[in-house]
């Protein structure tokens, strides 16, 4: 039954997607905020046992779960697909996407910089439209990887428990796991475990794009040579790989330097053609419900 859950979870999230408000990943933020405040320090002792906390119990919460309904089918199944709607991204990443690309082929370039804020913490000041929509397209193969193919996998490995680890685990990776001040030491370990469960998700996901490349107008021989020679140019052993296959599947050029508070990080070069423009933006965004799927055969096929 957990395959059928995973099937019907990732139906629901593509009829309804997330629910505007009690979101559960929200509350667990907020949960994981508070704790952070109390037990903060700058000590990677501190930010280990903080993790360890936060993904155990959710982690747990999941076993609890599937231990409780073993012998109860539907129950299983119903419990399965709820998680799976709950840790899901793809339609809220898809409808981010397309509102973008609306945003920069109306020509309005402050409301598109404030909306960039919805997929992903880059700093928009300044950026243009093309700019802008190499951020947005980068930031779409960078979560079809962590908000769709990885929860289909760790689903399909670990049930319960691994829908519900992995999504507490990335969470946590998008607030304390970013190069700063406050977070370079206490972040260390759920930034290093996030990379881990990624690993092989992420890897995945890039052959996933590579093999649906025609679905975006592309060719997989072409999204295979770049994710092949250029993934390592990117200083994520994760991002750089699902980013350049969507760079060779859409034959644009991705990567660059991009600006976090401040602070520059340079993110190689993926790809050999001109930089996106919006029409890519919506070709990365059918290429990401594309590879969504494929990930979903696989985690039911398993």
């Amino acid at each position: 039954m957990t395959r059928l859950g995973l099937a019907a979870g990732y139906a629901l999230d593509a009829a309804f997607g997330d629910p505007r408000r009690g979101h559960p990943v929200a509350l667990f933020g907020r949960a994981a905020g508070a704790l952070e405040r109390r037990v903060w320090a700058d000590s990677r002792p501190r930010g280990a046992a903080f993790a360890a906390a936060c993904v155990g119990t959710a982690a747990g919460a999941g076993a609890l779960l599937q231990l409780a309904t073993r012998r109860r089918p539907f129950a299983r199944f119903a419990a399965t697909a709820l998680a799976t709607w709950t840790v899901l991204g793809g339609r809220g990443l898809a409808h981010e996407g397309a509102v973008m690309a609306s945003l920069l082929d109306a020509g309005d370039v402050p409301a598109a910089r404030q909306r960039l804020s919805h997929l992903c913490g880059r700093d928009a000041t300044g950026l243009d439209t093309k700019e802008l929509a190499r951020a947005a397209t980068e930031s779409i193969a960078e979560n079809t990887s962590d908000a769709v193919v990885a929860p289909l996998f760790w689903g399909s490995v670990a049930g319960l428990p691994g829908l519900l680890g992995y999504r507490a685990l990335n969470t946590l990776d998008a607030m304390v796991g970013h190069h700063s001040p406050r977070y370079e030491r206490f972040g260390w370990a759920s930034a290093r475990a996030d990379d881990v469960a990624n690993l092989l998700p992420a890897r995945l996901g890039a052959l996933a794009a590579v093999c649906c490349a025609p679905f975006a107008g592309g060719r997989p021989e072409r999204a295979w040579r770049v994710w092949r020679r250029d993934a390592a140019r990117h200083p994520s052993p994760n991002a750089g790989q699902v980013e350049s296959a969507f760079a060779g599947a859409l034959d644009i050029r991705l990567g660059g330097v991009n600006s976090y508070g401040g602070r520059a990080e340079d993110r190689g070069t993926l790809g050999d053609g001109p930089s996106p423009a919006p029409a890519d933006l919506r070709r990365s965004v059918r290429l990401s419900q594309a590879v969504g799927l494929a990930a979903l055969a696989g985690a039911v096929a398993r």
